[in-house]
């Protein structure tokens, strides 16, 4: 009767080289994926705009703050510029997905909007028509946004959602809330999408923030404790300046366990002056 050997062990040197192989092979994965992070943080960092818009009894500022663990990044952004009426537009939004596909697309829908906005009258007609134009372009990403222009002959701002998370605003008097106005799907799921157009009219100064989720809902947090710590932020710094609003706002990101990227804007604005006559 024959007996079978037993299977020879692997030697020591065969397993040290086994492990070098695989070690080789993760180092290099995780060195194309930290160039792919970085090649993301760089494109959402070039596409930001340096500088906002303002007038005379409006400032605007903002912040963004890459993915705590550097994964998620590359779908939020802000943006604001002049119109050729001489108000004022500004988003904010987040894109569907992460990383460099993100970001591209991100770049693809502020540039977009900016195109938009110089040809149509109010925010819901611009996001109207930045869907139509990203489904055009079928990429398989949607995006949710915020846009809001501002007239500062009328002081009043117009705004319209598209998926987003509400705005919020306080007075220097003490008052706050959360503009949780009505709005349609994110860009790019259905042609022909409308996005009501809600009016705010500022008789008290004070500050309107736009934000993404990031800074309110995480695992930590679900979005209604975010949205009411940062509303009761911005009521006790409304007569700050918007820099330092935009600050305490970001601020409430630490607390929510998130993991993406995160964008706040704020505008903060003195109260109107009185018409003539």
């Amino acid at each position: 009767m024959l007996r079978r050997r037993p299977p020879r062990s692997a030697s020591a040197d065969d397993l040290l080289t086994t492990l070098g192989r695989l070690t080789a092979q993760a180092r290099e994965g995780a060195e194309k994926q930290r160039a792919r992070v970085e090649l993301a943080e760089a494109l959402q960092r070039e596409m930001l705009p340096a500088v906002l818009p303002g007038t005379p009894g409006l400032r605007a500022a903002a912040t963004y703050a890459p993915a705590r663990h550097g994964l998620d990044i590359g779908g939020d952004w802000y943006d604001g510029f002049p119109l050729p009426d001489g108000s004022l537009a500004f988003c904010v939004g987040d894109v569907q997905g992460h990383d460099v596909e993100a970001a591209a697309f991100m770049g693809q829908i502020r540039f977009g909007l900016r195109a938009v906005a110089g040809h149509a009258a109010d925010p819901g007609e611009v996001l109207s028509r930045a869907n139509d134009l990203l489904l055009s372009v079928d990429c398989g990403l949607f995006a949710t946004c915020t846009f809001v222009r501002f007239d500062p002959v009328a002081w009043e701002l117009t705004s319209a959602r598209a998926g987003h998370v509400p705005g919020i605003w306080a007075t220097t008097d003490g008052r706050s809330g959360i503009a949780d106005d009505p709005g349609g799907l994110p860009l790019g799921i259905v042609r022909g999408e409308s996005y009501p157009v809600t009016r705010h009219r500022f008789a008290t100064a004070g500050a309107f923030v736009l934000l993404t989720d990031g800074v309110v809902e995480g695992p930590s947090f679900p979005i209604e404790a975010g949205l009411s710590q940062v509303t009761r932020l911005v009521s006790a710094n409304a007569d700050g300046d918007p820099a330092t609003v935009a600050d305490v706002a970001m601020s409430v990101a630490e607390f929510t366990g998130h993991t993406d990227d995160s964008a706040v804007l704020v505008l903060r604005f003195d109260a109107a002056a009185p018409r003539a006559g």
